[in-house]
């Protein structure tokens, strides 16, 4: 059963398309990801679905209702994690959530219930009187999240969830992430430009400049490449990217610093490409296809 119906969604700002006829549907108990760079489309999407944002055109339900014709009913079964921290740090951990479950109009006795039961899984039962402006930046994430499913949304929207930790405390955040997906069994729908994090979807829509361009499982999508990536870098990446052409009917792509593209069995290759180039080679990387590797084929660049 189809959680969130997405149809043709087009969204204009000033005479400028950021959202270009999308379409998608999510399943009920999916963790569904938008992979895509800053500027591809992805929070203009999400604030459409949370009702922060009314469409130019097209169709948008969550848990059966119109985004734009009943918002109240959308807010109801939602919950929603922002890219900023939005608690109130001269709050304590109980205080923000008690607002929280005032705003969505819950029962006293279940509210009480319901923060002891999210503060327990969240870890931070034994830190609920202290003030958040204590808390590191991992804390805060997570005692966002238990906010957002205090309710007991049907589903859970995390909007860049881990933009700003550091590696270590990401990974503890989307371990903590999918461990409460387990015990709530709710939907999330999380956007994200950390290929990492896509990894942990079940499917993943790649949006780029408001349209997108793939949907499907990781594996899926690493799979739709043929063959290994190679990474180079040279002397003279330009004069490197004619003669691929000229020599070897490789099509490369320019990257940062250096260039990349796919070819069968790349072990038995590179020896070719030494002795094939006129410049010199500096460094050279040989990896099975990522989602790294789909976007830049898909797009042309590397995700930023």
């Amino acid at each position: 059963m189809a959680i969130i119906e997405v149809k043709e969604l087009v969204k204009n700002y000033n005479g400028v398309e950021a959202v270009r006829g999308v379409s998608f549907r999510v399943e009920e108990g999916e963790t569904f990801g938008f992979l895509g760079p800053n500027g591809a489309g992805k929070t203009t999407t999400i604030n459409i679905l949370c009702t922060l944002l009314e469409q130019t055109s097209g169709v948008a339900r969550v848990n059966g209702f119109d985004c734009m014709r009943e918002p109240a009913k959308v807010r109801s079964s939602i919950g929603l994690v922002f890219q900023e921290i939005t608690l109130d740090n001269e709050l304590t951990a109980l205080e923000n959530l008690n607002f929280h479950g005032y705003l969505y109009n819950m029962e006293k006795r279940l509210l009480e219930r319901r923060i002891e039961e999210i503060l327990d899984v969240v870890g931070l039962w034994d830190r609920r009187n202290d003030f958040v402006k204590g808390f590191s930046g991992g804390m805060k994430r997570r005692l966002e999240i238990a906010r957002g499913l205090l309710h007991r949304p049907k589903v859970l929207f995390l909007d860049e969830p881990t933009l700003g930790l550091d590696p270590q405390t990401r990974s503890n955040v989307w371990q903590f992430i999918e461990e409460l997906k387990r015990k709530e069994g709710n939907t999330v729908f999380m956007t994200t430009h950390y290929m990492d994090e896509a990894e942990v979807c079940d499917r993943i829509a790649i949006i780029d400049g408001g349209r997108i361009i793939a949907c499907a499982s990781p594996e899926e999508l690493k799979s739709s490449i043929q063959g290994d990536t190679v990474y180079l870098k040279t002397s003279d990446d330009e004069t490197t990217m004619k003669e691929l052409m000229a020599r070897f009917s490789i099509g490369p792509k320019r990257l940062k610093d250096g260039v990349a593209f796919i070819v069968d069995r790349a072990e038995s290759f590179i020896p070719r490409l030494f002795e094939g180039l006129s410049t010199e080679i500096q460094a050279v990387n040989i990896k099975r296809p990522s989602l790294d590797d789909v976007f830049l084929h898909l797009t042309g660049r590397e995700i930023r």
